[in-house]
């Protein structure tokens, strides 16, 4: 069995009672997020000597929601067997050797908060929910029983371990109850004592009641009376010792014989260095308890801040504790603790395991009670990895749960080495780079913007750039300075700067010694270097190659822009990707080839890796950038977007990518080869980094909370999954978390029975709500926002409810009749009479105070008679007559303006306070403070279109200041629209236009800016590139051109046009750029169309394409061959073969004379290429364009796009006579055949354009000897392919007569035999077995042609060309002897890690051990080569390789040996067909030169059976 990766696991779960549990003989499990992760501890773990003995060995995965609660099953024979229970409503039994479930239920209605495996019963199971229903569960008779001995919330419960049938409970509000579940749930005490939650609940190990000393007075009470009766001490309720903790910071101690408390335990404020408890602290706590085994008279519980403290229980009258890890400074936890779980091992040591908020596990020897060691986990998304240059193996990650994390992975006395960095970064981290030569300088990004160092060697806090992004740091790189930052002088400036790439699409320069300066945008600099007139694409991605001299930058277009330093000049531009750029990577420089360090790899959205070889671009250093729209290599397989690439440090080309598919993939970039896929993460993969130290070592991080150590040697799958496989591996991708919004209950209106309402009445909070959501659920990982336990205050509910409440509960009478009043007011609507349905309603009075005094009693009218004749004939109103007025304000009516002003000021309070503003606004209108009304409706946000429309009245000042009011005041109202164009009424265009685009009416924008604004206005123009950006984003690129165009820049519109990447839309873009002038674009924009054309064999179309700009010409010109070639191609096939759907042109059509002259034909009458100078300007333009070179996995239509472009350039040569020319590029094509192992091509080839042979070409180059090597490896390729062609006619089962092989037996006299196809991609596997050949019959002869050829062989016998040819191979086999030593070295130390794991004999490890690749008999005979015998034959054959000619090395030559197989054969077929002394000749070549594993084996059965008589 293979060992599992080593794995980062997820933080446990918080805020749950019991959610890691163990098991005796050493396994240990604790639930994160929505599974159960398994820990080997003890000597059984097979970990590293030294180390510490643990290992994670397997997860248990089956539950969509956050997992709740995990216990093992504590009964000899049944240690495998666990329970958990979930947030998703089962209960799941596991068998944990096989990590599946045995069976499940699923009874609750409401959440699981408590679970239970009982100790005294093997099967089972007790659990139960917030509801406060309990479920008991026998697994081996599958029945259940469920109880609710009370309406609360359930927070743990935990089983009898003397008593079968009594269970605790422990709810929120601070009840404890003791159950007996053989009698149907009866409730057999009820403790009070705490007020708030019970959190943990432990039974003394020991029954009776005689471990704890307790006094005498105690003893001699009265046993209190449960529910109302006296209990008789049966055996049953005798006997026992129950702690429970709470968070009220209490431990208390119960006697269960008598049903009460006899000790409580106050939690200490333990001081730290530093200073006191915080109060936050205090706040947040969760006591959990452990009662020790053998220690009946020790408890174990948790305090505020993560320490663990040992009760001393004998002296009950003084609080006497021990605290934990008192040795060690910096072992206890840092936060608080949840979970304690004992641990037996296998060699009889005492562990205690413990969870914490800190995320950590640690693990405690209880008989020093000092930390043995500590798993770290991880609280969030794994979203960087980045291997320190300078401390090799110190792997920083960054999660998603505001933490950095450094792993030495080197370690050899701790496999999870891990120190953690929380200050100052308060925010997920998503991109980290360690400084290439300062150590312990890390550099991090957060996904909220912000830019920091960190030095990882000290305790400091993280300096923190001034300058933040608007969005999520996708990417930090160091580089050298650049401008501005580069002017100074070399020691006022740093040799390294850091950039930023962040979401909003900017790069920022930061100088490390300045992190408090201001941050510099490159894009000024790129724009102003390369005078760039168009809009800038968005950036997300940035690399810089090895040696700091050129940058690539990824874009959301897809685009990949290569800068060179230092003034960040344009070298190229790769339109590869079409999608957004997610990784970009150069290959190392520290290669057995350096010119690999040109290569970059790049992976987006669209699930497609390109590696491109920029040499060429890079050596020239181009005046005007480049465009490359081929790659070198194209790596596919992902089915998801492209997340993260690494290059291997050991390897030369080989690559390793993560992607959204849940996979990481290995790959051979060089030979396009998928080698290893690793599928052991559950989520999608974010970031992968290969070992800087071990060659078969990666490490990968996901959205699965995980960061794996795999090895590329132990994985059953060399490329990602696709079809059905993929499916399956999505669906286990899916079943991972989603974060839920939290709903709030509404209040039900259906009248409840007595045991709902109870519940319903009941404070209610999941723990889904308490708890943090990120370690459940979902990725909320800001640990500074933990939700603490804490229940929120009762919710209000309606009138309706409450009274239903109550009345069920029979309380607070008095107020359950007013509601119900209420309540049935507000359900039956008055009666009404049909007539006065029909009257008018009667419009408010202005003044109803006033009208409502004018009609009280007699008397009080007389009187204000009498105060009214008073104040108006007095000629100085006294006091007693000043206070009448005041209290009669009515009378201002009747009085002088200053008594009116008060009466309309009391009326006025008497609207707002009834809620009629409009009718206070009237009132001051009346009273002319048109001012004030306007004052006070803008203070409390009551402005109307009435009261602005009168504004003018006060004056023009008031009416601006009241529009602007009223403006803000729709701005609140979100009536963003009617805000501009009052703004627009009082001429404030820019702030009417900034309103409408900050709140995303860029249509309304533009309307009101192009109507009222100059047109050069540059607030226009900034308007049709926000609303431009914002459409792109989201997929709109047809309004999105246009928006482009409306600020013209055609360039950016084009560019976001060809974004959606079909025909149609590239070729519209093409039309675009070029009326827009662009030309380079329009060409490359209409030759992608035609690609994509291509695909679906529309030659109509492609051509049209082309032929949009003149520049591509030439292009036509290949791709007119290309239609020709392919239709030759399909007439030589059957019909039924034949594609229906190709749409060909009629020149296409004819089938007279052959390839060559019908193509120069076409291009004569149809382009107009019938001058010696047109074809010269086509072969120069096609010369610029330059294409990789082919491999095995080369798709066949890019394989004969390229064929054909070198075929162009051959036939162009001819045409202009410059044979020196048209040599190369036939000799490239056939190349490209034969290195793509397409042979039937290569013939094809030949056929079509040297019907003939060479001799044409020879009499055509005359003397020419700078094409003489050229020509030589040309008709080598032509006789090689000829000489395989007759020994396959010799080789077929029943062959006619044909120019190579004559049949003197008549047809009728003929055996009938079986087809066979004789078709083999590989030459050397068709010479590779000389037994598999038949014999020819005796009515068999080689034909005069055949004779003519065979003796033209002479050629392909070269001497110098077989030498090289072998040292070459040689060279091959050391390496792949060097790899292959390093292998197995890793296996077998592999093998010895694990040899104390299940059996040292085990076969499977054996069967590991030996070689995967079958060994050849020289191989078997002969001992080991040792490593320096390797090097020496390295050398040997490196140097013989350097004394060869450059012309014997710059073309290809057909495998010499390969060909005296295959000539030899022929001879034994044909006896006497094949000169004696060519046999001999090639008999000495093999002998000389076949001494590698590749020939070394067929030359000796070949002199086997030239041997026999």
């Amino acid at each position: 069995m293979k060992p599992e990766p080593l794995t980062l696991p997820p933080s446990p779960n918080w805020y749950c009672a019991r959610c890691s549990d163990a098991a005796p003989g050493g396994i240990f499990g604790f639930a994160a997020r929505t599974s159960v992760f398994l820990v080997r501890v003890g000597p059984s773990a097979g970990a590293n000597p030294g180390a510490p003995p643990f290992r994670v060995v397997g997860e248990l995965v089956g539950h969509t929601e956050r997992v709740s609660g995990f216990t093992f099953s504590h009964h000899p024979g049944q240690y495998h067997l666990c329970a958990t229970s979930s947030d998703d409503g089962t209960v799941k039994i596991w068998d944990v050797e096989t990590k599946a479930v045995v069976t499940e239920h699923s009874f609750h209605q409401h959440t699981i908060s408590a679970l239970h495996w009982s100790p005294t019963v093997k099967d089972l199971i007790v659990s139960g929910d917030e509801k406060g229903v309990v479920f008991c569960y026998w697994l081996n008779r599958n029945d259940s029983q469920h109880f609710f001995p009370e309406p609360r919330t359930i927070f743990c419960l935990t089983c009898s371990p003397h008593h079968e049938d009594l269970v605790a409970i422990g709810y929120k509000d601070g009840i404890v109850v003791i159950i007996d579940i053989s009698k149907k749930g009866e409730v057999i005490h009820r403790l009070r004592g705490h007020d708030d939650e019970i959190h943990s609940i432990a039974w003394c190990p020991l029954s009776g009641e005689d471990c704890l000393p307790v006094n005498q007075e105690e003893n001699s009470e009265e046993p209190d009376i449960p529910n109302g009766k006296l209990v008789a001490e049966t055996p049953i309720t005798k006997g026992g010792y129950l702690a429970t903790g709470s968070k009220d910071q209490t431990i208390r101690i119960w006697s269960c014989s008598r049903g009460r408390g006899i000790m409580v335990l106050k939690l200490p404020f333990l001081k730290r260095r530093g200073g006191g408890v915080d109060p936050a602290v205090k706040e947040r706590l969760w006591l959990t308890l452990h009662w020790p085994n053998n220690q009946p008279t020790q408890l174990v519980s948790s305090c505020f801040g993560g320490e663990l403290l040992l009760w001393d229980l004998t002296q009950s009258w003084r609080r006497k504790y021990t605290l934990f890890s008192t040795s060690a400074e910096g072992q206890n936890h840092s936060r608080i603790i949840f979970n304690l779980c004992p641990l037996k091992t296998e060699d009889d040591k005492q562990l205690l395991l413990s969870t914490s908020m800190d995320r950590d596990v640690k693990c405690w020897d209880m008989a020093t009670l000092e930390c043995c060691w500590t798993l770290p986990s991880l609280g969030g998304f794994a979203y960087s990895l980045a291997f320190s240059p300078v401390d090799v193996g110190c792997l920083a990650i960054g999660v998603g749960d505001g933490m950095i994390r450094v792993w030495n992975t080197l370690s050899i006395k701790n496999n999870y080495e891990v120190k953690s960095f929380w200050q100052g970064v308060k925010s997920k981290v998503t991109a980290l780079c360690w400084h290439p030569n300062k150590e312990g300088c890390l550099a991090f990004g957060t996904d909220d913007g912000k830019v920091g160092l960190y030095d990882t060697c000290s305790n400091k806090p993280p300096q923190i750039s001034s300058t933040y992004h608007k969005k999520t740091v996708y990417r930090l790189a160091w580089g050298p300075p650049v401008p501005p930052m580069s002017l100074g002088g070399e020691g006022d400036r740093p040799s390294l700067t850091l950039y930023s790439c962040g979401g909003e699409g900017i790069v920022l320069q930061h100088n490390p010694w300045k992190l408090s300066g201001e941050a510099f945008n490159i894009n000024k600099l790129v724009r102003d270097t390369n005078s760039i007139r168009y809009k800038l694409p968005v950036h997300t991605e940035i690399s810089w190659k090895g040696d700091g001299k050129v940058m690539a930058l990824g874009n959301e277009d897809g685009s990949i822009e290569i800068f060179q330093v230092p003034n960040l000049k344009l070298l190229c531009t790769i339109q590869q990707h079409h999608k957004l750029v997610n990784a970009i990577v150069w290959h190392h420089e520290h290669g057995s080839r350096p010119e690999l360090s040109c290569l970059i790899a790049s992976g987006s959205n669209n699930a497609v890796i390109y590696v491109h070889n920029l040499r060429t671009v890079l050596e020239s250093n181009p005046e005007s950038p480049v465009t490359i729209t081929e790659p070198f290599r194209t790596l596919s397989g992902h089915t998801a977007k492209v997340t993260s690439l690494a290059w291997s440090p050991h390897h030369d080309g080989r690559l390793v990518s993560a992607c959204y598919d849940g996979t990481a993939q290995v790959w051979d970039a060089l030979r396009e080869e998928p080698l290893f896929n690793f599928r052991g993460h559950r989520g999608r993969l974010l970031c992968v980094a290969w070992s800087p130290v071990d060659p078969e070592c990666i490490y990968s991080g996901a959205d699965d909370f995980c960061v794996c150590r795999w090895l590329t040697s132990m994985q059953d799958h060399s490329r990602p999954p696709q079809g059905k496989k993929c499916v399956e591996l999505e669906k286990k991708r899916l079943s991972q978390p989603k974060p839920k919004l939290k709903k709030k209950k509404k209040p039900t209106l259906r009248l409840p029975g007595k045991q709902d309402s109870s519940i319903v009445t009941e404070d209610e909070s999941s723990r889904e709500t308490s708890g943090p959501v990120e370690n459940g659920v979902s990725d909320q990982d800001d640990e500074e926002e933990a939700q603490e336990p804490e229940l929120p205050p009762s919710p209000v509910v309606s009138g309706e409810a409450v009274s239903c409440i109550a009345v069920s509960l029979g309380v607070e009478k008095s107020k359950v009749t007013v509601n119900s009043k209420a309540t049935s007011l507000k359900k039956e609507p008055p009666k009404e009479k049909p007539e006065a349905l029909l009257k008018k309603r009667k419009a408010r009075s202005m003044l109803p105070l006033s009208t409502s005094l004018d009609h009280r009693s007699k008397e009080e009218l007389h009187r204000d008679c009498l105060v009214l004749a008073t104040a108006t004939h007095a000629k100085e109103l006294n006091e007693d007559v000043s206070a009448d007025l005041e209290e009669r304000f009515h009378l201002g009516l009747f009085t002088d303006r200053a008594t009116l002003y008060r009466m309309m000021e009391t009326e006025g309070k008497g609207h707002l306070e009834s809620g009629h503003p409009e009718l206070f606004h009237q009132l001051m209108l009346w009273k002319g403070d048109l001012k004030g009304v306007l004052q006070a409706a803008a203070e409390r946000g009551e402005l109307t279109d009435s009261l602005v429309a009168v504004a003018p009245v006060a004056g023009y000042s008031v009416w601006l200041w009241a529009v602007e009011a009223f403006a803000k005041q729709l701005c609140f109202q979100d009536q963003y629209v009617k805000a501009a164009s009052y703004l627009l009424s009082i001429h404030k265009v820019y702030e009417a236009v900034e309103l409408l685009k900050s709140n995303h009416f860029y249509r309304e924008a533009i309307a009101v800016a192009k109507a009222r604004l100059r047109p050069e206005d540059p607030v226009l123009k900034d308007l049709y590139l926000s609303w431009g950006s914002i459409l792109e984003k989201d997929g709109h690129y047809a309004i999105a051109a246009k928006c482009y165009l409306g600020a013209t820049s055609a360039y950016d519109a084009a560019k976001v046009l060809a974004r959606k990447g079909d025909a149609a839309s590239l070729r519209t873009a093409a039309e675009l750029a070029s009326i827009a002038g662009e030309s380079e674009l329009a060409a490359s924009l209409a030759l992608r169309c035609a690609q994509e054309l291509l695909l679906v064999k529309n030659w109509v179309g492609a051509q049209e394409a082309l032929g949009l700009h003149e520049s591509l010409q030439g292009q036509r010109l290949v791709f007119c061959l290309l239609e020709l070639l392919c239709r030759h191609l399909e007439e030589k096939q059957p019909p039924e073969v034949r594609s229906p759907s190709s749409v060909y042109h009629q020149w296409a059509a004819g089938s007279e004379g052959d390839l060559v002259r019908r193509v120069t034909g076409v291009w004569r009458n149809t382009f107009s290429v019938d001058t010696p100078e047109r074809c010269r300007a086509a072969l120069k333009k096609l010369q610029d364009v330059k294409y990789p070179s082919a491999t095995s996995n080369t798709p066949f239509r890019q394989l004969l796009l390229h064929v054909c472009h070198d075929l162009t350039l051959a036939i162009l040569s001819q045409q202009t006579a410059t044979w020196e020319e048209a040599v190369p590029a036939l000799l490239q094509a056939v190349l490209r055949s034969y290195t793509s192992g397409n042979f039937t091509l290569m013939q094809e080839i030949y056929s079509a354009f040297l019907p003939s042979g060479c001799d044409y070409l020879r009499d055509k180059l005359g003397d020419l000897s700078l094409t003489t090597a050229a020509f030589k490896s040309l008709e080598a390729f032509f006789i090689y392919g000829q000489l395989y062609e007759v020994w396959w006619s010799l080789c077929g089962p029943g062959p006619e007569s044909s120019i190579w092989v004559k049949s003197t037996v008549p047809a009728e006299q003929r055996e009938p035999e079986d087809s066979a196809s004789a078709e083999d991609t590989e030459p050397v596997a068709a010479a590779a077995q000389p037994q598999s050949s038949p014999p020819s019959g005796p009515g068999l002869r080689l034909s005069g042609e055949s004779e003519r050829l065979l003796s033209a062989c002479r050629k392909l016998f070269s001497e110098r060309h077989a030498n090289l040819q072998a040292s070459q191979r040689t060279v091959a086999e050391v390496q792949e002897t060097l790899a292959e030593m390093i292998r197995q070295h890793q296996k077998s130390q592999l093998c010895k890690a694990t040899a104390n794991g299940p059996s040292r004999d085990d076969p499977g490890q054996e069967a590991e051990q030996t070689p995967s690749r079958p060994q050849s008999p020289r191989e078997e005979s002969n001992a080991p080569v040792s490593l320096p015998e390797l090097t020496r034959r390295l050398t040997e054959a490196n140097k013989k390789i350097a004394e060869f000619p450059e012309s014997i090395k710059a073309w290809p030559f057909p495998d010499v040996l390969e060909c005296c197989l295959v000539l030899l054969h022929i001879g034994s077929q044909c006896p006497g067909a094949v000169n004696p002394e060519m046999q001999q000749q090639a008999k000495e070549l093999l002998q000389k030169y076949g001494h590698t594993r590749a020939y070394g084996r067929y030359y000796q059965t070949l002199h086997m059976n030239f041997q026999r008589p």
